[in-house]
């Protein structure tokens, strides 16, 4: 019996609970978690889950979960309080591991209980038909690392370091012996209403660590990753990067006990930070470590050099990539109406940066990285996306991932408080998020206080994620490149976008217009196309996004289709 490929089309809903569930809208500069709020855990009910498996999704990825570095003080839990000089925002970056055993107290009604809460909301998520992924922050953490909840014979990060040694492959952590740690002149942690008697410009750290962003100096600017440390995989970066593998660093044993910690409790997946700062033989040595014990755990990389996609994939063992510097650019250069926008380089993507993994390439229009569409700094209306979310979609048979409050247009309005007024929805602060809250409707999650523009927005989402998960010649068939076929017809432009999906059963023809105005355009099939597929005469297509029909007297003659300022179509036929 011939084996089924594995099914690549994961489509994942990235929610960050801190404010997925938070009601509160008084969204105070720098203000406080009681001011501003978190939302909860238990926030994520059976009804919020069941909303978004029915959008289509199959993967939600809980995005800042773990014990992270925080201004908010929990030190009547017996958490020890951090140093907010160290700290950056009054919620902390959730990227600032604290502690890697843990989860992030702000995110429990019951503080005592939280691992409890989590694990909870993992059991439902299985209930509702839906796999976890979470992060792994693996090249950095919080500089008041310190896990006081981990299993018995887990040595902490740095328990067993010779501090004395600038670099030593047995060594945690990197050091800059003899030399004090500085705190960035000028940071001013919190604001200025924030006080504490620990915010004073001073961290106690002697010898100094390296920072998370690969600064081996006592004295990182406030630019920098300054309030992590950057952690050894046993790769001497101020001699030549040269690398000690052999015997095995002690950090990938840590890390590999951290990974298996976390899939015991029923994770599915994880996303990986910055995977491309940690050498790919630890990722080639620890992804089948785990794989053997979890068979159907995935790896998900963040990844920005297309040149190195290939060996994240096979030397490191990844299942996907993020598409950011390919995919992600050309089409947020098309949304945007760039002067230097064009759609072949879309095929300059899968035919070059991805050839031969695009399976492997997870792509979005956004996260938690990048500017929300509807803000004024991408394309101030998130209707704007519709043709590229269409290609974002059904370029390939790989991942789709969707950030919450995207459905809904939510523009990331205001500074925050640490981070400004840049088009993103803080994760250093506490906040509220306008447009999704109102989909949120107050705990109902049934988008009642929804515009009815926004509500046809959720639907276009909705109607896109769930095409590309029933239709097989989406989520699993071949491609067939349209754009030179094309390219002397007239009406044609760089704006448009067009290519066949298919398999023995099902055609879709994907036709996508980034232009501002409405194009007409008679799409030809190649003759080599039409004879592979074995089309001939009249067909009959239908537009599986808005359900309107077409049809043509003969297929070799093409068809005539008119498509309104920046939308897309997907021709079943």
């Amino acid at each position: 019996m011939e084996q089924s490929s594995p099914n690549h089309k994961l489509i994942i809903y990235q929610l960050l609970p801190r404010y997925f569930g938070n009601t509160k809208t008084l969204n105070k500069y720098y203000g406080s978690i009681d001011e501003n709020g978190s939302g909860k855990f238990n926030d994520i009910s059976d009804k919020a889950l069941q909303e978004i498996k029915n959008m289509g999704f199959t993967y939600v990825w809980f995005t800042g979960v773990i014990e992270h570095a925080t201004m908010t003080d929990y030190s009547a839990y017996g958490i020890k309080a951090d140093d907010p000089d160290i700290v950056k925002g009054r919620a902390g970056s959730p990227y600032a591991i604290k502690d890697y055993y843990d989860v992030d107290p702000d995110l429990a009604v019951d503080v005592k209980n939280r691992m409890t809460e989590y694990q909870a909301l993992i059991d439902r998520t299985h209930k509702n038909g839906l796999s976890v992924i979470m992060d792994l922050v693996p090249n950095h953490v919080a500089r008041t690392y310190a896990s006081d909840v981990k299993p018995a014979g887990v040595h902490d990060f740095g328990q067993d370091d010779d501090k004395s040694k600038a670099f030593d492959p047995k060594n945690d952590f990197y050091y800059m012996p003899g030399q004090p740690f500085v705190v960035p002149p000028g940071y001013n942690p919190g604001g200025n209403e924030f006080k504490s008697p620990l915010k004073d410009g001073h961290f106690d750290e002697n010898p100094a660590k390296a920072t998370g962003n690969d600064v081996f100096s006592a004295a990182p600017s406030i630019n920098d990753w300054f309030e992590t440390m950057k952690l050894n995989y046993g790769v001497d970066y101020q001699n030549g990067r040269t690398p000690h593998f052999d015997p095995i660093p002690p950090l990938w044993n840590k890390i590999y006990d951290i990974l298996k910690f976390w899939s015991a409790k029923g994770v599915d997946g994880f996303r990986c930070d910055m995977v491309e700062m940690v050498p790919f033989e630890f990722w080639g040595w620890v992804i089948p470590k785990l794989k053997a014990e979890h068979p159907d755990l995935i790896f998900i990389g963040e990844a920005y050099n297309s040149a190195l996609y290939s060996k994240y994939i096979n030397t490191g063992k990844f299942d996907y990539l993020y598409d950011k510097v390919g995919l992600y650019d050309a089409i947020r250069r098309l949304t945007c109406n760039d002067p230097h926008a064009t759609t072949w380089d879309i095929n300059q993507v899968w035919n070059r940066d991805s050839k031969g993994i695009d399976e492997h390439m997870l792509r979005f229009m956004e996260n938690h990285d990048e500017q929300r569409i509807a803000s004024s700094q991408f394309a101030g209306n998130p209707w704007l996306a519709f043709p590229g979310m269409i290609v974002t979609a059904t370029l390939s048979t790989g991942p789709v991932m969707v950030y919450n409050g995207q459905e809904v247009g939510e523009p990331a309005k205001g500074s925050e408080g640490f981070s400004g007024d840049d088009g993103r929805t803080s994760i250093f602060d506490y906040w509220g998020v306008p447009e999704q809250q109102k989909w949120m409707n107050g705990g109902k999650f049934d988008g009642g206080q929804l515009s009815d523009d926004q509500k046809k927005l959720r639907g276009f989402y909705s109607t896109l994620l769930n095409v590309v998960s029933d239709n097989e010649a989406l989520n699993s068939g071949g491609f067939w490149e349209l754009m030179i076929a094309n390219e002397k017809q007239p009406g044609f432009d760089q704006h448009l976008y067009i290519f066949l999906r298919y398999t023995d059963k099902q055609r879709i023809l994907v036709i996508t217009n980034f232009n501002r105005n409405e194009s007409q355009i008679q799409i030809k099939l190649p003759d080599d196309l039409l004879q592979k597929l074995n089309l001939n005469g009249k067909k009959d297509f239908v537009d599986l996004l808005s359900g309107n029909k077409f049809s043509t007297g003969n297929i070799a003659d093409g068809i005539k289709v008119t498509l309104p300022a920046s939308s897309g179509m997907l021709l079943s036929f």
